[in-house]
Formats: C-alpha cells, sequence, structure tokens
C-alpha cells in the first residue's frame, strides 16, 4: 500500500471497468469459442505453454484482460508496451532484459504491445529475432485485422486468435457480477431493474468496457430515493446509454428485420424505408441496417447491379461521418438504391456451390501449369501457362483442377447485365481443352 493513499483512494478512482477486469480465468466473460472446455488457447494458459500470439477484435471484448490473466498465470516476466507511445528504443531495451533474464535465470520474458497494428515495418522488424528465438513471448492486442494491417513476417510468427463482439447475455452477467462485487458497486444501495440491465447490455454493441462506464454513470448520478436506495430503471438506463428503448420486444424486433430484408428483395423501396425508420424510431441502431443492407447488395442485387455494393458502402462512410440526422439521408439513398436495383441471386448461388465442392474436393490437386515455377516439382507434365495478355484471343486454358473441369459456380441469371456477362463467359468456354 502506498504511504499516501491509505483510504485506497486511487483504486476508488479507478472506472468501474478498471475495477472489474478479470484476474483469473475463471472470472472471464465471454469468448467461449476460444475459452471453452479443452480448447487450444485454454490448455496453453494453463500449461504455461503459450507461445506467440495476437488477439483482435472489437473494443471492449477482452483483449487486454485476457493478456493480463495470461500474465497472472505464468511463471515468466510480463512487460507491457503500448504501441502508440513506445518505439525502438524501448522494444530493444526490453529485449536486451528479457535475454539476460533468460540466460541467467532461465525465466522467459513477455511482452505484451498493445494497439500493435500501429507499429511500422521498421518497428515490428525489431522484435523478429527475439521471437524467433524465443528470447520473448510476443503478445499482440489490436481492434485491426493483423492480416491486413500488420506486417506479415510478424503475423506468421504468431498464432492468432479473433475475439468476438459479447452477447448481450454476457454483458448482463458482466453487470450484475459488478452490482455484487465489493470491487464493483456493492458499497452502494441498489436495485436495477431487468429492462435496465438489457438496455445498457444492448447499447453496448458487444463492447463489456462501455456497459460498465454507462452502469457506473447511471449509479453516480441517480439521487437515492426515501430509503436511500439507488434504483436504476429503463428510464435512467436510456439516459445513461443516450440511446432510446426499445419500444418492442425481440421477437417484434426480428419479425420487423425481416420485413425489411423482404422489402428489399421485393423491389419496395417504400415498405423497406418504413420499416427501416420504424426500427430506427423503436431504439435500433441505424449501423444494424446498414449491415443488412451490405449484405443484400451482394445476395440479392449482386452482379445484377454491382453498383448497389458501392453506393450502400459510400452511405455507410458518409453515415459514420456526419451521423444523425442529416446521415439518415444516406440510410434512405442505400435503402432505395438497393429497394429499386436489378435483382440476381447469383452471387449467394456461386458462393455456396463453391463452398460446396470445396468440401467435398479439398484435396484436388493444382494443374502443373497454373504451379509456382520458382521451385521444382515432380512428375510436371511440362504443360505451359499461357499468358492472357500476350494472346489476341480468348483464353483456352482450364483453371479448374482435373476433376472439377466441367463444374460452373457462377450461372448468369436473366437481367441485362449478367447476360452480358452469360455471352463473355460462353464465347470463352467454347474454346476452352478438352
Amino acid at each position: 500500500m502506498d504511504l499516501f493513499d491509505l483510504n485506497a483512494n486511487s483504486a476508488r478512482a479507478m472506472p468501474l471497468a478498471e475495477r472489474m477486469r478479470p484476474r483469473e480465468l475463471s472470472e472471464f466473460i465471454g469468448q467461449k469459442h476460444l475459452l471453452h472446455k479443452g480448447s487450444l488457447l485454454m490448455r496453453a494458459i494453463q500449461a504455461d505453454k503459450l507461445g506467440s500470439c495476437i488477439f483482435f477484435g472489437p473494443p471492449g471484448t477482452g483483449k487486454t484482460t485476457l493478456a493480463g490473466i495470461i500474465a497472472n498465470s505464468t511463471s515468466s516476466e510480463f512487460v507491457k508496451l503500448n504501441a502508440v507511445s513506445s518505439g525502438v528504443a524501448e522494444a530493444k531495451k526490453v529485449i536486451e532484459e528479457a535475454t539476460e533474464r533468460l540466460r541467467v535465470f532461465n525465466k522467459r520474458t513477455f511482452l505484451l504491445l498493445d494497439e500493435c497494428h500501429r507499429w511500422s515495418k521498421a518497428q515490428s522488424d525489431c522484435v523478429l529475432s527475439a521471437i524467433e528465438t524465443g528470447s520473448i513471448i510476443f503478445i499482440g492486442s489490436t481492434t485491426e485485422n493483423p492480416f491486413v494491417s500488420m506486417t506479415r513476417a510478424i503475423v506468421s510468427r504468431c498464432r492468432v486468435f479473433e475475439l468476438k463482439p459479447l452477447e448481450t447475455s454476457d454483458i448482463v452477467d458482466g453487470l450484475k457480477r459488478a452490482v455484487a462485487s465489493e470491487n464493483g458497486l456493492a458499497e452502494y444501495s441498489l436495485r436495477v431493474d431487468d429492462e435496465a440491465y438489457t438496455h445498457i447490455a444492448w447499447s453496448a454493441n458487444g463492447d463489456l468496457r462501455n456497459a460498465f462506464n454507462a452502469l457506473e454513470l447511471a449509479v453516480l448520478t441517480t439521487p437515492p430515493d426515501r430509503d436511500g436506495v439507488i434504483v436504476i430503471d429503463k428510464a435512467v438506463a436510456q439516459e445513461s446509454t443516450q440511446r432510446r428503448v426499445l419500444s418492442i420486444d425481440d421477437s417484434m424486433y426480428y419479425d420487423m428485420l425481416s420485413a425489411f430484408c423482404k422489402s428489399l428483395r421485393g423491389c419496395d423501396p417504400d415498405a423497406a424505408l418504413y420499416w427501416a425508420f420504424r426500427m430506427i424510431e423503436a431504439g435500433c441502431d441505424p449501423l444494424s441496417i446498414f449491415r443488412r443492407l451490405l449484405a443484400h447488395a451482394s445476395e440479392d442485387v449482386g452482379v445484377a447491379d454491382s453498383s448497389a455494393l458501392s453506393v450502400v458502402a459510400s452511405a455507410l462512410t458518409a453515415y459514420e461521418h456526419i451521423g444523425p440526422p442529416e446521415g439518415y439521408l444516406s440510410l434512405a439513398h442505400a435503402i432505395i438504391k438497393v429497394a429499386t436495383a436489378a435483382k440476381s441471386n447469383s452471387v449467394y448461388l456461386a458462393m455456396h456451390a463453391a463452398q460446396k465442392t470445396v468440401k467435398e474436393h479439398a484435396d484436388d490437386k493444382v494443374p502443373d501449369y497454373l504451379r509456382d515455377r520458382t521451385y521444382k516439382t515432380p512428375n510436371d507434365s511440362g504443360a505451359s501457362y499461357i499468358y492472357p495478355h500476350d494472346s489476341q484471343q480468348y483464353i483456352t486454358q482450364r483453371y479448374l483442377p482435373d476433376g472439377l473441369r466441367d463444374e460452373k459456380f457462377y450461372l448468369p441469371q436473366d437481367n441485362p447485365n449478367e447476360q452480358k456477362i452469360k455471352s463473355f463467359l460462353d464465347a470463352i468456354r467454347r474454346n476452352k481443352r478438352n
């Protein structure tokens, strides 16, 4: 204890989310796809055999918490850096100390790098050798997809674990735990209605930290009643989250979402607009509607009018930049575009046909003339790859494995755009080798 902090003021000043941060795996909330009984990650942590890895996912899903649990469960040294404020010099110092610690005391060092996607290639390269030699065990934490935002050299040396947004039920459990915990809100005389729990959890969009912040704000700003009890009801929950309480139950919400989707598919912009804005009026997040629009732009419109996907993506960007109410114009624009566009589910059918065939023919060999020629392969037929740009006519070579030479996943449908594509593909297919 700090001599000048006898009343633990520093701890009390911590946000609720920090005070409720789990210290053991048994306290961790959510991510059951990674941390179920007997899972690889669970076994590795319990056995203290976790190698270098990267945790990525949305905010408030437990990335840093999981790294902290690893730190508490390991006998190794644990050093934390933030990629925003730390650079090559700090990393090299950690590596030097880790190398010496391993040599003298045979003790490993975990290096947790928060926001690891912010490191440049030069910064990332400084830890590569240490990861390879085992001088450090690297744990990266990021909200960005590491396969896109990080250097391949780092990613190839790490096992990547994706954390997903928490379920509403998981967040409700976390909130109830906070109300009962001495580290949380147990010092207050509280009564939280079930509807308030549900609304705060739903409004958090899978982010437990967000939910903790909203609950703490509600508790600290709500005066007690005559009995000295702080009552958190639906109205207080709405104020603390700045999100309107849904005026519909779950079944009604999904019914309206279904009606919205079917209106898009059925080319009825009036009905689609009605259901979309009725859901928003009831408290639905407009981003949920945008997610459905993005899906339908490929599932129901597809190649019949590929511009629909671009319009929806641009409308989403506009909405994220300007927000409501002006952003609702972009949403309405996207809805009208998808509803009135020519319809084709050929993309949807092609995707599922390809996925089904891949499962049935997962081991088919790549044709010799399509293989990488930078290395020698046995039993090479010697067939040559035809470079399309050198040909003055349609290419006659095949690109599917021999066992699938006549398979067709994409079947153009009867709309003007896809009929042009059909004519193009038919001309090529007539010239394919037998």
